[in-house]
């Protein structure tokens, strides 16, 4: 096989991989994207000390978000009037109930999805909400994390405002003060890095190093 001939199959290979690594990428790219949100508005009476005073991580798989409630700080859940009595309120206009899917995380105790008119204290309206179901009212003593999926949806439908501009509220005990009330998140998150797609990137900048380096000969 003459060096032309070698050089042409060659790049039919590398061209057959960087084929499919941008067919990985476009996948990757539209499936798990992850972004974190803080609370950091205050609404406890008293005071709940110096945010954040938890996080709420949402990653998009597919048609579907993962969400994750996590408290700081030694701040544990409440179950209180101030939130409609729901751990976790949350809104989304493309969803029915059924859609969402609450992972059991508090032991011994039951949490439920549920839906309404949920408005207390000031916060905001909204549509959904996790509940502790047997929990007892006032301080929980729990700080687990709240997870559940929700179904058919985006990231972005999940992340709208409501009519105060909130996007995110949680009941909680301060870990610091001792007070509970609602916090909340209002305002952008920050996007976590997506690894599939940096490596996929990697492995598409490689191909066309190797691309480059194949020599052309001109014909005699």
């Amino acid at each position: 096989m003459t060096t032309n001939s070698k050089n042409s199959a060659l790049r039919t290979r590398l061209g057959a991989v960087a084929a499919l690594l941008t067919i990985g990428l476009l996948l990757a790219a539209s499936s798990a994207r992850a972004v974190t949100f803080d609370f950091t508005s205050d609404h406890c009476t008293g005071g709940c000390g110096t945010p954040p005073f938890g996080t709420v991580t949402l990653t998009q798989s597919g048609t579907s978000v993962d969400i994750t409630v996590h408290l700081l700080d030694s701040n544990t859940w409440a179950n209180t009037a101030s939130t409609d009595n729901e751990l976790f309120k949350f809104n989304d206009a493309t969803i029915s109930l059924s859609d969402i899917l609450v992972t059991q995380t508090f032991a011994g105790e039951t949490l439920e999805a549920q839906t309404g008119t949920f408005n207390g204290d000031g916060t905001g309206d909204f549509s959904f909400g996790i509940a502790c179901t047997t929990c007892k009212n006032g301080a929980t003593g729990i700080s687990s994390d709240i997870v559940f999926t929700v179904n058919n949806t985006t990231i972005a439908d999940l992340t709208q405002g409501n009519n105060l501009g909130i996007i995110f509220v949680a009941d909680i005990l301060s870990g610091t003060t001792g007070n509970t009330g609602p916090v909340d998140v209002t305002g952008g998150g920050n996007n976590a890095p997506d690894s599939g797609s940096t490596a996929l990137l990697l492995g598409l900048g490689l191909i066309g190093l190797g691309w480059v380096r194949v020599p052309f000969r001109k014909k005699a």
